[in-house]
């Protein structure tokens, strides 16, 4: 059974049977509980909902459910096509629609797909409206239009070019600094929707030497689609043969973004959000977010310029609500997530991208130069596996008690702050496993505390 109901969404294979995988008799379910959910809460003057959808294999087909279904629950469907993450939150707000549905599954392999959930501002649903779509959805507690009462079904594929126009339009996006210092630009799109969208951007930045690799959007994805180091072999050697000043990496539905350096080196996901908000508080002061799984260099900078560092749960949706609540100018997550509030309120890598350019085009500085700039972390990801039937919550509150002398934050889990390093473990939501992320200056020290951490927890099982 692959079939993941979450506030965040549905999510699973596609193929098999009603109820264990993502097919369409529980695309239509979900897709009929978001749609009541809307229709009940919406303050939005609209009977809009745009759908946009990654280039995944089985995109075509559940963008045809989903649409279908939306159409029969009363709702005028907005269809943008092929199209980012960030483009279809973007169309939200543009549309003046009530919400949106984004086909996608992120950074899972090709078999996957999934249904992202927004509301009107274009932005993921929250807990509480996540959980009442789950509700709707297990209660069958909806109710499908009479036939004077359909929707309609709109196409419009101008919504990439409208998202380029708001990233140049950025005030801290300076396109003719980025054409003067003729950048020689790589990237991977993964063969999704970047490989449509980043070609555009990138020309319109005034980067005239492009190289793409993966850049049919066919969904057969060539390598993992997960942007780490692991899995980019294929850029990495690129890299390495020289001639190009920096390259990009997207997952597929273009809402993280990693950088490699001009000799090959990665610059590290972690650092995506940091060199974006060193270059965003230069010039605009404010607090900085990320959440509690991220590393410690975001808040090293943001105290370099005199401003404070919050963290917030896992989860896009609890890094922008901290964001709000402390009016930060900038935020995201270490997994090469931006999100700058002067665009919108998601992660972007087309954002991170046009920023990024700009701040080296503005120092003279090589990737390379830039990245050794910044406080030198790493951190280490591992997992403590556990039986179905493990008290995962008293096992955390026993760690937390351990180390109650550290600074500890339990809004996520329990992190545990030392003054050099810091470890995280917070119960996975869909599996009997505690993650554990550990932080330090070198990769041997990150590991040598969290198997610390984890030995102390095997001692309790």
């Amino acid at each position: 059974m692959t079939l993941i109901k979450s506030i965040s969404g549905i999510r699973g294979t596609i193929g098999g049977r009603a109820g264990d995988t993502l097919n369409p008799l529980d695309i239509v379910k979900f897709t009929s509980a978001y749609a009541t959910l809307i229709r009940r809460n919406t303050k939005v003057q609209s009977n809009k909902i745009v759908v946009g959808r990654d280039a995944r294999i089985s995109g075509e087909m559940v963008k045809n459910v989903v649409c279908g279904t939306l159409m029969g629950m009363g709702f005028d469907v907005v269809n943008i096509g092929l199209a980012s993450t960030p483009t279809t939150e973007v169309a939200v707000t543009m549309e003046g629609a009530c919400g949106g549905i984004i086909i996608t599954a992120s950074h899972n392999p090709r078999m996957w797909n999934a249904l992202k959930l927004l509301n009107e501002r274009g932005e993921f649903l929250n807990a509480q409206e996540g959980n009442e779509v789950l509700r709707i959805a297990e209660a069958e507690d909806f109710e499908y239009a009479d036939v004077d009462h359909l929707g309609h079904y709109i196409e419009d594929n101008t919504y990439d070019q409208k998202h380029i126009d708001l990233v140049l339009g950025l005030d801290l996006v300076d396109v003719e600094a980025i054409r003067k210092a003729d950048f020689r630009v790589a990237f991977d799109a993964v063969n999704s929707v970047g490989g449509i969208i980043l070609p555009k951007l990138l020309q319109q930045l005034g980067v005239s030497h492009v190289t793409g690799l993966f850049t049919e959007p066919t969904g057969d994805f060539q390598h993992n689609p997960e942007p780490l180091e692991k899995n980019l072999g294929d850029i990495k050697a690129l890299m390495q043969q020289g001639g190009h000043d920096i390259a990009f990496v997207v997952d597929p539905d273009v809402d993280r973004l990693a950088l490699f350096c001009e000799d090959g080196t990665m610059y590290g996901e972690e650092y995506t959000l940091v060199t974006v908000a060193d270059y965003i508080l230069q010039h605009t002061p404010g607090n900085t977010v990320s959440n509690l799984s991220s590393t410690r260099a975001l808040r090293d900078v943001t105290r370099r310029y005199g401003q404070q560092y919050n963290a917030a749960a896992v989860g896009e949706v609890n890094v922008v609500t901290k964001m709000k609540e402390t009016g930060a100018v900038i935020g995201g997550e270490g997994n090469g997530g931006v999100i700058y509030p002067a665009a919108h309120y998601g992660r972007d890598a087309l954002v991170g991208i046009a920023l990024i350019l700009t701040y080296l085009a503005k120092r003279g500085l090589t990737a390379s130069q830039l990245r050794a700039t910044y406080p030198p972390y790493f951190i280490a990801k591992n997992r403590i596996d556990l039986t179905p039937d493990t008290d995962v919550d008293a096992i955390l509150r026993r760690v937390k008690e351990m180390y109650s002398n550290e600074e500890v934050n339990d809004i996520d889990g329990v992190k545990i702050d030392f003054p050099d390093k810091w470890v995280h473990l917070r119960k996975s939501n869909t599996e009997p496993i505690i993650r554990v992320y550990s932080e330090a200056s070198t990769m041997e020290a990150a590991d040598e505390i969290g198997k610390k951490i984890m030995d102390i927890v095997y001692a309790m099982v």
